[in-house]
């Protein structure tokens, strides 16, 4: 992996961040649906917890690496065809929908 990849404590902190708000959005909603499905024998969505392996977190932090290069380029590409020296927000805007169908 690349030194100018993201570190991987900082991307799991990121995804503990959402798997908890997930998970307390869900428990807010749960009387709501009270047809909450069980998982396997004695766990429920509730006592299980989420996690993700060093290599998952790796794999991760390489596919955002890629996904912003991949971006920077194509807005830069942008702003030099209008003769920018600086990239903005509208070039982003401009390659998104693309880049997103391309990832």
């Amino acid at each position: 992996m690349e030194a100018n990849s993201f570190d991987p404590d900082l991307i799991h902190a990121i995804f503990k961040l959402v798997w908890n708000k997930r998970s307390l959005e869900r428990e807010k909603n749960e009387g709501a649906d009270a047809l909450d499905c069980e998982v396997g024998a004695g766990t429920t969505r509730k006592s299980r917890s989420t996690t993700a392996n060093g290599n998952a977190l790796k794999l991760s932090c390489e596919f955002l690496r890629m996904f912003i290069a991949e971006a920077v380029q194509r807005a830069a590409a942008i702003a030099e065809a209008e003769g920018v020296n600086k990239i903005e927000a509208t070039h982003l805007e401009r390659i998104l929908p693309q880049l997103l169908l391309d990832f």
